[in-house]
């Protein structure tokens, strides 16, 4: 096999160049349908690209438009798979902090609470305490790499490969330490009785 792959002739960067322009404009409204958001699209399309030119440049010009594809289809598998844990995790939990008191304009703040039609009651103050409470204390619970994978990902938001980096393990190690968290955690709340 790997005679047959030296037999190939490799693509030069103006292949590269001439089939990064080619593809362009169709993986960016295939990524805009599937993501159904432009900045995400443009984001998936420059990262495959990137992706593409950095790993497989080297790689024979006629296996470019498949490899491409891939790439293209993992970025935005895993950004679906972020989006979806954010929504579950990041967005009811940035819901939960507290304003910091010192950081913000008075007239920020009294702007948004002008705005604001649901003033909150004690009794709402004090659930999402406890509740953020309880979440980090579940987040404590997890295994050192799981809760590292967890925070990495969705509270500083790194990619996979910045991640894997930082952790220093491979990609495939991160989303598996990430599912597991999320499921451990879903699992550990609604044993508590909450659902998100």
């Amino acid at each position: 096999m790997t005679g047959l792959l030296k037999d190939l002739p490799l693509a030069s960067r103006v292949e590269l160049s001439a089939f990064l322009a080619g593809v362009e404009k169709r993986a960016f409204k295939q990524a805009v349908w599937s993501l159904r958001d432009e900045e995400a699209a443009l984001d998936a399309v420059q990262d495959a690209m990137l992706k593409l030119s950095s790993r497989y440049g080297d790689r024979p010009a006629d296996e470019l438009p498949m490899l491409f594809q891939r790439i293209l289809q993992n970025v935005v598998l895993d950004m679906h798979r972020r989006l979806r844990v954010r929504r579950t995790w990041v967005s009811p939990l940035s819901s939960l902090q507290l304003e910091a008191e010192e950081d913000n304009d008075p007239l920020d703040t009294l702007a948004a609470d002008c705005a604001r039609t649901d003033r909150e009651t004690p009794h709402a103050q004090f659930e999402r305490k406890h509740l953020l409470g309880l979440l980090e204390r579940e987040i404590a619970r997890l295994p050192n790499r799981q809760r590292e994978a967890f925070l990495l990902r969705y509270w500083e938001e790194m990619d996979i490969a910045e991640t894997a980096a930082a952790m220093g393990c491979s990609e495939g190690s991160v989303k598996t330490h990430c599912s597991r968290a999320t499921h451990t955690l879903a699992a550990a709340l609604k044993a508590r009785g909450v659902g998100l």
